[in-house]
């Protein structure tokens, strides 16, 4: 269950991220509110998950989570490259988050 929480945790980070694109110096109500309510979510995730996964581990992947799930967000909606150097590097960003979950 821990493991499904830092999941989770890392995809409300993905949120966040995308959200602080919009605040405009948080005067954009709307984002602001999805920002704050993801900001929180994320962390008390985080923090649930690192009741039983040690906190290195879980803070690692959490943000591994939330790294690859941004760079993917942003490539795919906002016109960031696409190459191959970039989806090199994701996927190696991708084996070591599997590898932390793997030796745990």
């Amino acid at each position: 269950m821990a493991w499904l929480l830092l999941i989770l945790g890392g995809c409300f980070e993905v949120g966040f991220t995308t959200c602080l694109r919009y605040v405009d110096g948080f005067r954009n109500l709307p984002w602001t509110v999805g920002f704050l309510v993801s900001v929180t979510l994320s962390m008390g995730l985080l923090e649930l998950a690192s009741r039983s996964i040690p906190m290195g581990t879980a803070y690692a992947v959490w943000g591994g989570i939330g790294a690859f799930g941004t760079v993917i967000v942003g490539m795919i909606w906002f016109g960031e490259p696409v190459n191959v150097a970039r989806l090199a590097l994701i996927g190696g960003l991708v084996g070591c988050i599997a590898g932390l979950k793997l030796v745990h």
